[in-house]
């Protein structure tokens, strides 16, 4: 079984644009095409490999780059490296640095990585006047990684001020270990910790698992092979999760904000509403509110936010979202946790491996090459 990697060195060669075809969990005919709302990429900056960025303090972004470094876009375009972990980090496989975050007060930096060994890594920084403190880094929470990809690392505040952590299965191909139902490992999951309630962390009190002495405490969802981004809706506060498929399918999963946790989306026993292999599908499975057939297209759903910017009123309430080796923004309406239209935007923004959304809820566009695009309503 061939496995798909986000290196674009490996992957550039399979990045071959084809018509989309789109299909959902919840019915059996295409969702209808909905007018597309009319947007522009513009290049605000180039970066080194851009892996992940956050809304910060004053109106800035901050961009990672893969090979460690983290830089502050403004309205002067990146800057120098506010910080720098690239002699402890390593790109070899889907390794690197791959997520920022910071709490809603910006009073702490959070990183997610891939150490030297391969250990998925969150480490901590209070920050001062919008400056990362280097002298009170934290490690707050590890995972050893058996392969060198499907690490997930996306990491993100909740609208309930805890810190989800999203983790692959272990990597290799097919869940080998079987990790992504396993409730007994982190791998495969979606996590919630208070990261300021203890040390190095606290286990909310009202997680799913929380008191099940079979289960890691942390664990808010399971079932994932590799989220590659997620994101909270910040008009409504539903979580969506672009998880990467295997040989056939990409998926888009939904909870709504009144959820408890505890959702099960089904890998490895089902990918997508697909059985996968011999798989059998969970009694608890939930399935995902869009997939699509990636033959022909490309190789790695990415995952984006539902817009909620001002700048395009049209684009208002749709979920962006892309696909590493196609690149065409694609939008989905959702309601009541349904799709109800989907739509092409017409813009590509070349290998897409990351949305942000800043601090006014535009959206930005991350290509690994090395592009920052911000969207914008087109030139009339």
């Amino acid at each position: 079984m061939k496995v798909r990697t986000r290196s674009s060195a490996i992957v550039g060669a399979l990045c071959l644009v084809a018509s989309l075809a789109l299909t959902t969990a919840s019915a059996d005919e295409p969702v209808a095409q909905h007018r597309p709302a009319k947007v522009a990429l513009t290049k605000v900056a180039m970066a080194k490999n851009p892996s992940a960025g956050t809304a910060g303090p004053g109106g800035t972004v901050w961009i990672a780059e893969r090979a460690g470094t983290v830089r502050v876009l403004d309205k002067q375009g990146l800057g120098e490296p506010v910080l720098d972990i690239s002699a402890e980090t390593t790109t070899d496989g889907e390794r690197g640095l791959l997520g920022v975050a910071f709490d809603k007060n910006f009073a702490h930096f959070y990183i997610s990585f891939t150490n030297l060994e391969g250990t998925s890594t969150v480490d901590e920084f209070a920050v001062r006047k919008g400056k990362i403190q280097p002298a009170t880094r934290r490690t707050v929470l590890t995972q050893t990684q058996p392969y060198s990809n499907h690490n997930g690392g996306d990491i993100k505040f909740g609208p309930d001020g805890y810190l989800y952590i999203a983790l692959g299965d272990g990597g290799s191909g097919g869940d080998p270990h079987g990790n992504g139902q396993n409730l007994g490992t982190l791998l495969g999951k979606l996590l919630r910790i208070d990261p300021g309630g203890g040390k190095p962390y606290a286990i909310p009190p009202d997680n799913p698992f929380a008191d099940d002495p079979k289960a890691r405490p942390e664990i808010w969802a399971y079932g994932l092979r590799n989220p590659w981004r997620f994101s909270f809706d910040a008009g409504t506060g539903d979580l969506l999760i672009g998880d990467v498929g295997q040989s056939a399918w990409e998926e888009i999963d939904w909870a709504p904000a009144r959820s408890r946790g505890g959702e099960n989306y089904g890998w490895s026993q089902m990918e997508g509403t697909h059985p996968f292999r011999a798989g059998t599908e969970p009694a608890d499975h939930v399935p995902p509110v869009h997939e699509y057939d990636r033959t022909g297209l490309g190789c790695s759903v990415t995952g984006g936010f539902v817009y909620r910017g001002k700048t395009i009123p049209a684009l208002r309430g749709q979920y962006v979202y892309s696909d590493y080796c196609d690149g065409t923004l694609r939008t989905l309406r959702l309601k009541d946790g349904k799709v109800t239209g989907v739509s092409d935007l017409g813009v590509n923004g070349g290998e897409v491996v990351s949305f942000v959304q800043g601090g006014h809820r535009e959206l930005y566009v991350l290509d690994i090459g090395g592009s920052v695009y911000r969207v914008d309503p087109a030139a009339a």
